[in-house]
């Protein structure tokens, strides 16, 4: 639910903050207060269109923020206008889109009034509503769509034009073919080649160096004799007792790596023939690694997966035949199960229309003529149509030209539902009501706050009495402009409120006396 608002720089209001809560909040104020800019200030946070005229006079930009609360999860939307230029949003603290608000504003709030983007306007949604009044199962039938789109998607892939069919076999093999001729066994072989390659281009060089090498190290060479001399020097001396222990190692050591660099130097052998057949395996693999991956271990993934797809194509008759059976299978049970869909479609459209028919009866639209039309295979295409007034043609909600008619018929609507968004808004509700029709309007409200939090705009005292809280904006000139400021009454200051709204003074015995009887009679009618 929505929490708190904050508005700032939003036509006449400067700076407003509104805490609220569960149940019903009646938002009420004289004509020009800025009762639906409250509304208006939500509509942008759900997505709706900004534009600079919004931004109050003088200001540079005007803002609108609002706390959503469901269950354990918190949300902050944001909204910045400014007098020029595009407007930003932003969700917990992230710029975000005018459509992510949208979509979000779809889960969280329903505007009910002179806003367009309104739930219950769209098709997929009056649908969900008369599946869920008639309780039309169509999870096996969606289950069905599943499947079929899965069969479908099989043939598809397996190729079902055999001209098309046969050009990829043979690429296929024509591939396999040459990645095979390789015969690569060995995944590193590429670093492995180009170890040999650096040793067999430079054989040479290597051999001269480890047999100078060797020259050096071997025992009548200089090194040795070196430390042989130093050796027979230091003997007998017992200072350098541990030097001559050292240099008896060192010529061990010596002795050694001599070894080693005379065995290296033999496995070493300037051979052309090898170094080219080496060359020509390394460029094999690059042409293989450019046609079929960056490396080796890519080639033989594309190995895999290329055999599978040609043993898929290969088997493709049996593989075909079996997923056109089952194709043809499934397609009949859809179509049963569609024709059952349309069937329990169609008769709870009648239904729903009579009993949202008898609601809008006690919201003073008796003469309202509503309509579900259910048309495709499956009932699918819904459309609730309206006819306000005798001798109207139905149109679809969306064309309903009065708010406050399309907004009564949202009231209704929602008095024979159990789901939607937690935040149910109402602007226009009331319009064109009074008296008894009014209370109507003000009981079903109340109805809908039992599950939902409803926050209506009012001029009428009926409706607002059924609220468990109300807010009141009043304007007054600040500097020569119009400022708009806003408080929660309560108490004496509530009676005063609908006082005013009923005879357009504040302190009227008579009005008063009739602000606590409408108070009281509305308590009584919520605790029936």
């Amino acid at each position: 639910m929505l929490t708190e608002l904050a508005v700032r720089n939003l036509g006449v209001i400067e700076d407003m903050e509104l805490v609220l809560g569960t149940g019903m909040t009646a938002v009420t104020g004289e004509t020009g207060a800025g009762k639906t800019l409250v509304v208006g200030a939500i509509d942008l946070l759900t997505g709706g269109r900004a534009t600079p005229a919004l931004v109050g006079p003088s200001a540079p930009e005007a803002e609108v923020e609002g706390r959503f609360v469901t269950g354990d999860r918190e949300t902050v939307v944001r909204r910045v206008i400014p007098a020029d230029g595009r407007s930003r949003a932003y969700i917990d603290g992230h710029l975000a889109t005018a459509a992510a608000l949208e979509e979000l504003g779809r889960d969280l709030v329903d505007l009910h009034g002179q806003h367009t983007h309104q739930s219950l306007l769209r098709g997929p949604i009056q649908r969900s509503v008369l599946d869920s009044f008639g309780a039309v199962d169509t999870t096996t039938m969606a289950g069905l769509v599943d499947e079929l789109r899965s069969v479908e998607a099989g043939l598809a892939a397996l190729g079902g034009d055999a001209r098309s069919r046969f050009r990829e076999i043979d690429l296929l093999r024509h591939q396999l073919s040459e990645i095979d001729g390789a015969a690569i066994s060995d995944p590193g072989e590429d670093e492995r080649l180009d170890r040999d390659e650096s040793v067999l281009a430079d054989a040479a060089a290597h051999r001269q160096a480890a047999a100078h090498a060797v020259r050096l190290l071997s025992a009548d060479g200089e090194v040795s004799d070196g430390l042989g001399r130093a050796q027979d020097v230091l003997a007998g001396r017992e200072p350098f007792a541990g030097l001559v222990s050292r240099i008896a190692d060192a010529s061990a050591d010596i002795a050694d790596i001599a070894a080693e660099a005379r065995a290296c130097l033999d496995a070493i052998t300037d051979d052309p023939a090898a170094l080219a057949a080496l060359r020509e395996r390394r460029q094999l693999l690059a042409g293989l690694r450019r046609k079929y991956g960056s490396t080796l271990p890519e080639v033989l993934d594309f190995r895999s997966e290329a055999a599978r797809r040609l043993d898929e194509l290969e088997g493709y008759e049996a593989r075909a035949a079996s997923l056109e059976a089952r194709r043809s299978e499934v397609t009949e049970r859809l179509t049963a199960e569609r024709a059952r869909v349309l069937v329990e479609r169609s008769e709870a459209a009648p239904r729903l229309a009579a009993v949202v028919e008898s609601r809008l009866a006690e919201l003073a639209m008796g003469a309202a003529c509503l309509s579900v039309d259910v048309s495709g295979d499956a009932g699918e295409q819904v459309s609730f149509l309206l006819a306000a007034n005798p001798g109207h043609e139905p149109l679809p909600l969306s064309r309903v030209a009065s708010g406050g008619e399309l907004a009564r018929t949202m009231l209704a609507l929602r008095l024979v539902l159990t789901a939607g968004p937690e935040t149910l808004i109402f602007d226009e509700v009331d319009a064109g009501v009074g008296g008894t029709a009014a209370r109507a309007v003000g009981r079903s409200l109340a109805a809908l706050s039992t599950d939902h939090q409803v926050i209506v705009v009012t001029h009428l005292p009926q409706v607002a009495a059924y609220a468990d809280h109300h807010v009141a904006l009043k304007k007054a000139e600040v500097a020569g402009s119009t400022r708009v400021t806003l408080r929660t009454v309560v108490g004496e200051d509530r009676l005063v409120e609908l006082s005013r709204m009923l005879s357009g003074s504040p302190q009227s015995a008579s009005a008063l006396q009739h602000a606590e009887e409408l108070l009281e009679s509305a308590a009584s009618h919520r605790t029936l």
